[in-house]
C-alpha cells in the first residue's frame, strides 16, 4: 500500500474510532446515535424506522465521511509540509475545521437540512473533534508521510 493511502487509512480509522466511542459515550449506547448519521443519507423518517440495518449503515457512512476528512488532511499536507512539521497544532486546528464544516456545509447540505447558521457551540463535541478527530488523523499522517509507521 502506498504511503498517502496507508496515511489516509489509518487517519480515517483513528478518528473514526475515536469520534464513535466519543459519540456513544456521549449521546448514549443507542441505535438512534448512528441512524442519525445515516438519515443524512435516507431521511432522517427511515433511518429511525429501519432498527440495527441503519444503525450500521450510519456505522458505514461515518467510517466513509472519516476517510474523506483523512484524505482531504493528507492530500494537504502532502503540498504543505508544515502541516506535518506542526502536526499537533495542525490537527487540532483541522478538528475545528472539520467540526463546523461538517455542522455548517455538511448537515445543511445532507436530507436533514440543518440549519447552517448560527453555528452550533457545543463544548464537549468540539473537543472531540480537535483531540479525537483531527489530531489522530494529523498524526498518522506525519509519522506514515515521513515514512516512519509500517514502511515496505
Amino acid at each position: 500500500m502506498k504511503p498517502l493511502t496507508r496515511a489516509i487509512v489509518w487517519g480515517g480509522l483513528l478518528a473514526g474510532t475515536g469520534d464513535l466511542i466519543f459519540a456513544l459515550s456521549y449521546y448514549g449506547m443507542k441505535l438512534r446515535v448512528f441512524q442519525g448519521v445515516a438519515a443524512g443519507l435516507i431521511g432522517r423518517e427511515a433511518a429511525l424506522s429501519g432498527g440495527p440495518a441503519t444503525f450500521a449503515l450510519g456505522v458505514a457512512l461515518h467510517y466513509a465521511i472519516a476517510l474523506i476528512w483523512a484524505a482531504i488532511f493528507c492530500i494537504a499536507a502532502r503540498q504543505l509540509p508544515a502541516l506535518l512539521r506542526n502536526a499537533t497544532v495542525a490537527g487540532l486546528v483541522y478538528g475545528l475545521v472539520v467540526y463546523f464544516g461538517m455542522n455548517n456545509v455538511v448537515l445543511p447540505l445532507s436530507a436533514l437540512h440543518t440549519p447552517a447558521w448560527p453555528p452550533r457551540p457545543d463544548a464537549a463535541a468540539i473537543a472531540a473533534h480537535c483531540f479525537l478527530f483531527g489530531l489522530p488523523i494529523a498524526l498518522a499522517a506525519r509519522r506514515v508521510l515521513r515514512g516512519g509507521w509500517m514502511r515496505r
